[in-house]
């Protein structure tokens, strides 16, 4: 099939490459002038307007760019370049309640929309992606060439017991969530739920790391090593996942870590699917934790926990490192 390719950054470079490599026909645009030319074999166009011409009607168009307003004034642009029958897919980020938003704009003109939710990082090229799809069915299923395309296949992950006559291509990584905004709603948890995890294998690590920390009495240290502790959860665990073997990798890397500040910052996603819960009355302590573990890292001390820190020290005389106390007053 052919299709159009908006965005070509880390994931949307690897998107049009890994439909390449299917066989499929990609003609790509990006601001960035040469970054078309460093995908072998696809087509380049210069603009929105000019890939538009490029495409065979009804023509099929995914967008891989930042959530907001860079993809709202790509879909509108796009909304006075195409006609009826004509697809945008926004593979992106997007905040599900803004596909619901821009579905309805196109849908004046009969052109589709879908959202797709799409896992995979940068290693989607080579694993393929994780694709949770909304929009209309029908539209979905002429398009099935191209998400069985991106997706992971089956591989070597045994079948789920009780999953005879359910949808076949969930098992291939790909899921047709329902109606427009439905796709990216399910990444928006997805993503909110990878906040969580990613989280308590930080603490976890981070507990193991301070129980060689100087400051215990030798008695009470243990000198573990943290890349072969990754290396052997990886190995038959309950707690084994990919992002498991990703921490591994980056032990194994450098043990201690000290090329990274520890700033994390949040794409959205987690905001959003708190959000969420909280409209539905959901209890995510998990979710919400790990959000705000993320803000933390962002600021060395907040002025609450300066506050937190003279408190102590004034009910307690709990002097804090670097504080020297003296009576009733630190210094």
């Amino acid at each position: 099939m052919q299709i159009g390719i908006v965005g070509l950054g880390r994931m949307g470079g690897n998107i049009a490459r890994r439909l390449l490599a299917h066989g499929h026909n990609v003609v790509a645009y990006d601001h960035d002038p040469s970054a078309a030319g460093k995908i072998a074999r696809a087509s380049a166009a210069k603009d929105l307007a000019g890939l538009a011409r490029s495409l065979t009607k009804p023509r099929t168009l995914w967008l891989m760019l930042p959530a907001g307003q860079v993809t709202d004034a790509a879909v509108m642009a796009l909304r006075d370049l195409l006609e009826a029958d004509d697809v945008i897919i926004d593979g992106g980020n997007t905040f599900y309640k803004d596909d619901i938003r821009r579905a309805r704009s196109l849908s004046e003109r009969s052109i589709h929309y879908l959202d797709v939710g799409t896992s995979g990082g940068v290693w989607g090229l080579e694993r393929g992606y994780c694709m949770m799809i909304g929009g209309p069915s029908e539209v979905v299923a002429r398009l099935d060439p191209i998400f069985a395309a991106l997706a992971p296949g089956a591989g070597s992950i045994e079948r789920t017991p009780g999953r005879g006559g359910r949808d076949p291509r969930v098992e291939k990584g790909y899921l047709y969530a329902g109606p427009v905004g439905a796709g990216h709603f399910v990444k928006m948890v997805h993503n909110g739920i990878e906040y969580g995890l990613m989280q308590a294998y930080a603490e976890g690590f981070d507990i193991l790391r301070q129980k060689a920390s100087s400051e215990l009495p030798e008695a009470e240290r243990y000198d573990l090593d943290l890349p072969d502790i990754a290396e052997v959860w990886r190995r038959g665990s309950v707690i084994s996942s990919w992002l498991l073997d990703l921490a591994a990798s980056a032990l194994a890397d450098s043990p201690t870590l000290s090329e990274f500040e520890g700033t994390v910052e949040d794409s959205g996603e987690g905001r959003w699917t708190i959000n969420a819960a909280i409209e539905e009355a959901v209890s995510v302590p998990v979710l919400s934790s790990a959000l705000y573990a993320r803000f933390r890292s962002r600021v060395p001390h907040t002025f609450g926990e300066r506050l937190l820190s003279a408190l102590r020290n004034k009910f307690g005389g709990h002097v804090e490192t670097g504080v020297r106390t003296v009576g009733n007053k630190s210094r």
